[in-house]
């Protein structure tokens, strides 16, 4: 099969020799005839001249297969009529897994409320973790992932989807449940892609309905959070922390209120990051299917954006 890296070029030393092991009846290509073939593995970035890939001249791709977990960039596009598949890989998991219990557990211990400046505090012993409310919004794989690892540690969880779609050993509520999940929230982490549906969800009567002192992990969308509503919510008092990894415009300014707020840690877009040795075998897997017509793994809904 001929298949283009449509991904900006300083990807390709990082990611050519992995997808070709792991397929190595491929041949990856970084530019030729549209038509010539039949999956394009995609990031966004491509083309790197600023313009928007027209997808109508790939006639014979069977797949567009996605670098990224988001895919709220690519099915905007109007010209895409190929299947779209996103990327769900082990790594990409895993590391959004340790991002998210590092920060609940840093947050429920209150490791930030001793300075090591000689003085001793007779501080809040915390609750043990069974003893501490956790709402995970967006119940994907992703969502699913870290909510069994945070009720594997303790934790009482709550999940959170529009669907309500039950998940073994998680109470999950639906939509129109989203207050009273929020309600349950000492630690808030959201996971929710970029869509019409998610775009500031968490406004300011919403952030209102959170626990006073409730601590926010956003490694899903910049979109989800009013951003005035939650500087409002942390310098009044009424949230203790939050803690970003996504923002509407990346890199951050440099200017930005988050920056200076001391309520609010920024972190550059690490929480989960697509490693080319995890990534690689599920998007040969994918190619592999497509060749064969069989079903594809994380087609994404394109109607609905995920």
């Amino acid at each position: 099969m001929r298949v283009l890296f449509a991904a900006p070029a300083r990807q390709w030393d990082e990611w050519a020799p992995a997808l070709t092991a792991a397929c190595p009846e491929m041949e990856l290509c970084r530019d030729g005839a549209p038509d010539s073939f039949d999956a394009l593995i995609y990031a966004p970035g491509y083309p790197e001249d600023g313009a928007t890939l027209d997808f109508t001249p790939f006639t014979r791709a069977r797949v567009v297969q996605s670098l990224w977990a988001g895919v709220e960039r690519i099915v905007t596009n109007p010209t895409l009529t190929q299947p779209l598949c996103r990327m769900v890989d082990p790594g990409l998991a895993q590391g959004m897994v340790e991002y998210c219990l590092g920060w609940a557990m840093r947050a429920h211990l209150g490791m930030d409320n001793y300075p090591q400046d000689g003085v001793w505090r007779n501080g809040v012993v915390p609750p043990l973790a069974s003893g501490r409310g956790v709402t995970v919004l967006g119940m994907g794989e992703l969502g699913r992932t870290v909510s069994a690892a945070l009720v594997a540690l303790g934790f009482r969880v709550t999940g959170w989807s529009q669907s309500g779609r039950p998940v073994d050993g998680v109470e999950v509520l639906p939509g129109r449940a989203l207050p009273d999940a929020l309600h349950r929230a000492e630690i808030l982490v959201s996971l929710l892609p970029d869509t019409a549906e998610t775009r500031n969800l968490l406004d300011a009567p919403r952030l209102s309905l959170l626990p006073k002192g409730a601590v926010i992990i956003n490694a899903g969308r910049g979109t989800l959070i009013d951003e005035d509503a939650l500087l409002h919510a942390l310098d009044s008092g009424h949230l203790g922390h939050a803690i970003l990894d996504v923002f509407r415009q990346e890199p951050l300014p440099a200017d930005h209120p988050f920056w200076a707020n001391p309520r609010v840690t920024v972190t550059p877009h690490i929480a989960a990051d697509t490693r080319p040795e995890t990534a690689a075998p599920v998007a040969a897997e994918n190619l592999r299917r497509a060749m064969r017509g069989e079903p594809l793994l994380h087609r994404v809904d394109l109607a609905r954006g995920y």
